[in-house]
């Protein structure tokens, strides 16, 4: 597997991103790995660096962005936090990345069984993790409205809103990401992981 450089960044298309980005998911769920050698991506990358995409995912353990979508070294820029929320820091890591090294595809991955996302659900209220969690909350107002018989489904359901409204908050808070998707330049997508096989499903 080649090493991502200015050339191939140059020739992907934000539709070959993501297409990358199914495979390699697809790659990992079957327990096959592409042929890479990570000391010489390494060497290969230690003058700059060109990643195809910025994913956006929980810091859970389990969901590590580049293992789940097979790719190496210098080949996503991965942002990570508790419950894959957006802020400013969040939206100013995504812009470098697409608008100044050259990503082609944003996506913010949230997972099954949420640990972030169900102590928000919850109502868990400790230190500077409240701070976090009510960024979850207005996901889990709307999913507690429908009034869900089963938590464990309701807590699902709110992972998936949750990623539906990051996406709206970053069309919304970064006008240069907005502007960016429009001329087609990116995609912004949202997926969701499996931790019970590895699976990877991107939402429409």
């Amino acid at each position: 597997m080649r090493t991502q450089t200015k050339l191939i960044q140059d020739d992907l298309t934000p539709k070959d991103a993501h297409n990358i980005l199914v495979e390699g998911n697809k790659r990992f769920a079957q327990n096959l790995k592409a042929q890479r050698n990570l000391k010489d991506q390494v060497i290969e990358t230690s003058t700059g660096q060109f990643p195809f995409a910025v994913i956006l995912s929980c810091i859970d353990s389990r969901v590590p962005a580049e293992l789940v979508f097979d790719q190496g070294i210098g080949d996503i820029f991965s942002v990570r936090v508790a419950g894959n929320i957006v802020n400013e820091d969040i939206l100013g890591s995504m812009e470098y990345a697409c608008k100044v090294a050259g990503s082609k595809i944003v996506m913010v991955m949230g997972h099954t069984k949420c640990g972030a996302v169900t102590a928000a659900y919850q109502g868990v209220e400790l230190g500077n993790i409240t701070t976090l969690l009510n960024k979850i909350q207005p996901a889990v107002k709307v999913i507690k409205e429908q009034h869900e018989a089963e938590e464990s489904t309701a807590i699902e359901k709110t992972a998936v809103l949750n990623v539906q409204l990051s996406i709206d908050k970053i069309r919304k808070d970064s006008p240069i990401l907005a502007e960016m998707e429009r001329n087609n330049e990116i995609e912004i997508v949202g997926a969701l992981y499996d931790v019970t096989n590895g699976v990877v499903r991107f939402m429409d």
